[in-house]
């Protein structure tokens, strides 16, 4: 049996009087697709921004591989991270927002190539090789001279996913990354993940109100609420025959609001 490439060992986090996340636990499988579902404010984007480092937990342990994440071994104890060590970890993630992020300054290649020319030391030549490479799949490749604000919503997040993957992540996030596209950009973007998803061993944690999309992507959901796991279980039993209240509550809103499921 596999090791989980991720544990997360009861962690919690506030901001400020609000706790977002409880004492959570939570286990990832290498080449997992995991769904994170609930209502906004219910913890799962904090989760995605943890491992990558882009909030730090108030308690608790996380292992990524098998190393710790904010922690290091100083002789028989574990002291906190230095940015040495969270530097090291973070080339084991990637993400992508909601938000694209791109540089607006660079053009597309020079979005894709620059974090692995800046933090891997990839030859320019090399680096720009594998971007086109990557562009290509996500069907970018004739844009690559193009700049931020020629794109459409859709195009820039098929970029940013390009630009994640360009450092080898062993691990993807992906944070709600069509909520922020016209309807008719959305299934762009769904596909390169459909893709990702089917071609690669990649583990994948994504958050979505694409309810369809989790359904039809994930090895197993987890439904959220107050920084709590309430349900977990593979699509077809959290989607079809949810056990918990608040699940059903949860799903009963969102097939009203018109969402496949």
């Amino acid at each position: 049996m596999a090791e989980p490439i991720v544990r997360i060992d009861s962690i919690s986090k506030s901001f400020g009087a609000f706790k977002v996340l409880d004492g959570l636990s939570m286990q990832v499988m290498p080449g997992e697709k995991l769904a994170l579902i609930g209502p906004s404010g219910s913890g799962k984007t904090t989760i995605l921004r943890i491992l990558m480092t882009l909030e730090r937990i108030d308690s608790g342990h996380i292992e990524v591989e098998g190393e710790q994440l904010y922690h290091m071994s100083r002789g028989q104890a574990l002291v906190p991270a230095d940015e040495r060590h969270l530097t090291k970890m973070r080339q084991k993630i990637g993400m992508v927002f909601q938000l694209f992020n791109l540089f607006p300054h660079k053009c597309v290649l020079d979005n894709v190539t620059l974090a692995p020319m800046l933090t891997k030391g990839v030859p320019k030549a090399e680096a720009h090789k594998r971007a086109m490479e990557l562009l290509d799949m996500v069907g970018m490749a004739d844009k690559a001279r193009a700049m931020p604000a020629q794109l459409s919503g859709g195009q820039k997040q098929r970029v940013a996913i390009a630009r994640a993957l360009a450092l080898s992540p062993k691990i993807m996030l992906f944070d709600e990354v069509t909520s922020a596209l016209d309807p008719e950009l959305v299934e762009e973007v769904l596909n390169v993940m459909r893709r990702l998803a089917e071609e690669t061993d990649m583990t994948m944690l994504l958050v979505t109100h694409e309810m369809g999309f989790a359904h039809d992507f994930a090895d197993r959901v987890l439904f959220f609420d107050r920084g709590r796991i309430v349900e977990e279980g593979k699509p077809e039993d959290i989607f079809r025959n949810p056990k918990q209240e608040r699940t059903q509550s949860f799903l009963k809103k969102i097939i009203a609001a018109g969402h496949r499921v």
